[in-house]
């Protein structure tokens, strides 16, 4: 493996690191539109909160699967062919979700407003289970050749493993939603939030040591990897425990940043998991290494000159955009 190889598959964990980050908060904000605003003026403030940024957020996706189609293309194949369904259903509810504040925004009529509203909450709801669902189902194993083709059947997709880590994902963004909402509020959508989130993480910590005993039973991180899956385990506990603690407190910075590091942690424990893989066989046959799934060397060097020509000039444009929209909006009073 060289260091070129190295650099991008650190370099696509990191995009998806920023991904989960940022449109977390996008997909719990947008699960929570239906149960957590109480009326229309709620509704609008909620979706207030992520509309100048939720369009942006995507952006890191898109850019993830760029680069892993250009840099480890073996890797791409085999990933979109196999999770081909999941993949289209994600793509299925981002579109839901993202027409669904246009389209909102733009009805004079209550029941389609409404319909519009779910729309925005099932789609969110389902892009991060299915999120959660893929990646886990990644990691336990997969029935592929040699060419790194997926023979998968329906509980090599969905069984006990994929769906808990579909319900732990969808849960962290829940939670990392309502922080962000913590921090966007003031008034009464703040303090509802806080109270929501107090009853919502002591259920994750129940979730979160469900997921190490299914994670220790169905992969092979903790036989290869003991001390770094450990580590990271730890991590993602005392994360989870301190943005509780900012909940409790009213910390609203630390509990928002500590929920945001606890996705980034899941992302860091699935690439430490798969290196040197990209894409694991069932019992580790046919497993396709990150030495062999990447493009030629030409092509990461001249990758990496545009990448880190172009990185400085996107990150200064982010920052810039929330520095903009920074400040906190007041909860409506009700019609």
């Amino acid at each position: 493996m060289t260091n070129l190889q190295f650099l991008w598959f650190l370099l696509i964990g990191v995009l998806f690191s920023g991904f989960f980050f940022l449109e977390g908060f996008d997909f719990g904000v947008g699960m929570s539109i239906k149960f957590f605003g109480k009326n229309t003026a709620e509704r609008d403030t909620i979706i207030q909160t992520i509309g100048p940024h939720w369009d942006g957020n995507e952006v890191w996706l898109i850019t993830a699967g760029g680069a892993m189609f250009a840099s480890f293309p073996m890797w791409y194949a085999s990933l979109f062919s196999g999770y081909y369904i999941v993949l289209f259903l994600i793509l299925v509810a981002l579109i839901f979700r993202g027409v669904s504040f246009e389209f909102r925004a733009n009805m004079q009529t209550a029941g389609w407003r409404n319909f519009w509203e779910w729309a925005a909450s099932i789609g969110s709801f389902c892009a991060a289970f299915l999120f959660g669902m893929m990646f886990t189902s990644m990691i336990e194993g997969v029935p592929m050749d040699k060419d790194g083709n997926i023979f998968g059947s329906f509980t090599t997709y969905v069984n006990w493993f994929s769906l808990v880590g579909g319900v732990a994902v969808t849960l962290l963004c829940l939670i990392h939603g309502l922080n962000f909402l913590q921090l966007k509020t003031m008034g009464e959508l703040r303090d509802r939030a806080q109270k929501w989130n107090k009853v919502l993480y002591p259920i994750l910590i129940v979730g979160e040591v469900l997921f190490v005993v299914l994670l220790y039973l169905s992969t092979d991180f903790f036989a290869k990897k003991p001390g770094s899956t450990w580590g990271i385990l730890i991590v993602l506990v005392l994360l989870t425990l301190i943005a509780w603690w900012g909940v409790v407190k009213a910390h609203n910075w630390t509990s928002f940043i500590a929920s945001g590091l606890s996705l980034i942690s899941v992302v860091v424990l699935i690439f430490n998991g798969l290196f040197p893989r990209v894409m694991i066989g069932t019992n580790n046959v046919n497993s396709i290494l990150i030495k062999n799934a990447s493009s030629s060397p030409y092509t990461l060097h001249l990758m990496t000159i545009i990448a880190f020509s172009i990185l400085p000039i996107v990150l200064i444009y982010f920052i810039w955009s929330y520095w903009v929209f920074y400040k906190r909006l007041k909860s409506p009073k009700a019609a």
